[in-house]
């Protein structure tokens, strides 16, 4: 996803998180565990945030990205974002 301010979002997303998951992260990537079968990661870059979804179960797939791009979407109100999932 495009947006210049990555490393803003990617530690808003895993501090939000952080009480619920035992969540890793830094300036620049992090890590969310949501469960034994589903995980998100972040990469921060100058002008991209990565983000890179694995769950043992199809099934979860778009369940997981609508929760992740909703929490995104909230913090990021003032960007108009193009969240892009690729497999």
């Amino acid at each position: 996803m495009r947006t210049e301010h990555a490393s803003r979002y990617l530690q808003q997303l895993c501090k939000h998180w952080s009480h619920k998951f035992s969540v890793d992260f830094d300036p620049l990537k992090g890590r969310v565990p949501f469960s034994d079968t589903a995980e998100v990661t972040f990469v921060a870059e100058d002008v991209a945030l990565t983000m890179t979804l694995s769950v043992a179960d199809p099934s979860q797939q778009g369940r997981m990205q609508h929760v992740i791009d909703d929490h995104l979407k909230r913090f990021a109100f003032r960007e108009d974002l193009d969240i892009v999932w690729t497999d």
